[in-house]
């Protein structure tokens, strides 16, 4: 293996909570130096704060031991170096630019106007650093927005809870925080392909990405007001009529997807129910057919899974061919010996103590084939790497690292 993809970048991170110190994790294991920036006077990043919490006793919503962890900072922390640094202090903002000197990267995640306010915004410190890539992610965008911004918020402003359920149903808020997630993912291609400018022009830039912008791009991927223009349903629940036999179907002992719109898929799904006959059925025959008649097809296989064990419906369907899985439960499904042995999913560990407890951790879900990436670095403790970074990096002495703690700049 060769080195990472992003060794020998280093990445200023001032995000907190989940969005922004998502993205910079990402940075990191992709093998960038981050060096997560925390305010000494509120204890850090509010995820540290998070239950549950893991310690020397395993799991547990309340801080038993000093050295208890966030699970969520445990998870989000990994491959970071954490100092500590009050940005409201001027000489916390010249401590900042120093770092910002040596770095290739800024991520925030602040509202809109906060870094204007503390005199760190894009401008300042590409005046510092005129070559630095300076990513910003909030709810709504560098201009501000009507709220505050909060997943559920944006969720909620985006369209997307509108697409899950049945028509008529109330609206379904997804249970994972895809608008906190989204975001950072948009981030980082911003924030990559920003660098491979610079490398170009040896000009920085400002990369600004909003939670709702991002969710609402996905939303759009899919043709919903076109649905609504010609009469489809956009919220169809389980079953999706306009792709007929596509959907979820309840077996004897558990849930089975199965996606079958062409005509061969359709096919395996009647060879699959012993039923091979359907495929002449003029209600079946062709797509635009089975779409007609989705109602009667989807109730033929209700009937079917019904009667099936779901592992043998699965196996059945797979053989003939069809798109076919079981429904998993998250905690199932990230224990899949695939996404383990891609290092898709990893297993979390204490700094200290190890695995005091079974918890599954996003890797990074890339495999390159020059490359080793991923997770090598556990979570660290708050300002556990000041005497590093102030003292190495920025060169600063004994004495000007002790007149900075004195004075609580770190």
């Amino acid at each position: 293996m060769t080195e990472q993809p992003l060794a020998g970048r280093t990445v200023v991170d001032l995000t907190t909570a989940l969005a922004g110190p998502y993205a910079t994790l990402l940075l990191g294991g992709l093998g960038a130096r981050v060096i997560k920036v925390e305010n000494p006077r509120t204890g850090g990043d509010s995820s540290r704060g998070n239950a549950p919490y893991l310690g020397r006793d395993g799991l547990g919503l309340g801080r038993v031991h000093d050295d208890d962890m966030s699970v969520s900072m445990l998870l989000r922390g990994r491959n970071k170096e954490s100092v500590t640094l009050d940005l409201k202090h001027p000489r916390g903002r010249e401590v900042l630019a120093g770092l910002v000197g040596h770095a290739d990267v800024l991520v925030e995640n602040y509202s809109a106007g906060v870094t204007t306010r503390l005199g760190i915004d894009p401008a300042a410190m590409l005046a510092v650093n005129p070559k630095l890539v300076y990513t910003s992610i909030s709810g709504f965008g560098a201009q501000g927005g009507p709220a505050k911004a909060m997943d559920t918020i944006v969720q909620a402003l985006s369209g997307i809870m509108g697409t899950a359920g049945q028509e008529g149903d109330d609206p379904v808020r997804n249970g994972l925080p895809v608008g906190d997630l989204v975001a950072p993912l948009f981030a980082v291609i911003g924030t990559l392909a920003a660098l491979v400018q610079a490398d170009r022009t040896g000009v920085g830039q400002h990369v600004d990405v909003s939670m709702l912008g991002a969710l609402t791009s996905l939303v759009a991927c899919e043709p919903f007001d076109a649905y609504a223009a010609v009469g489809l349903a956009q919220r169809t629940g389980s079953l999706v009529p306009r792709l007929a036999p596509f959907g979820l179907f309840e077996a004897k002992d558990g849930w089975l997807a199965l996606c079958g719109p062409t005509d061969r898929f359709a096919a395996g799904v009647f060879q699959a129910m012993g039923e091979p006959g359907l495929a002449a059925d003029p209600r079946f025959a062709t797509r635009d057919a089975r779409v007609a008649n989705a109602t009667a097809l989807h109730e033929l296989i209700g009937t079917w899974a019904a009667g099936q064990d779901r592992v043998a419906a699965v196996a059945s369907l797979v053989e003939n061919g069809v798109p076919a899985a079981e429904v998993r439960e998250p905690a199932e499904a990230v224990r899949d010996p695939l996404v383990r042995a891609r290092d898709e999913v990893v297993a979390l560990t204490h700094p200290s103590h190890g695995a005091t407890a079974d918890i599954s951790a996003t890797g990074v879900p890339i495999v390159f084939s020059g490359s080793a990436v991923g997770f090598d670095r556990p979570a660290p403790a708050l300002g556990e790497h000041n005497d590093l970074v102030y003292g190495d990096l920025l060169g600063y002495d004994g004495d000007r690292l002790a007149a900075l703690r004195a004075d609580r700049v770190i």
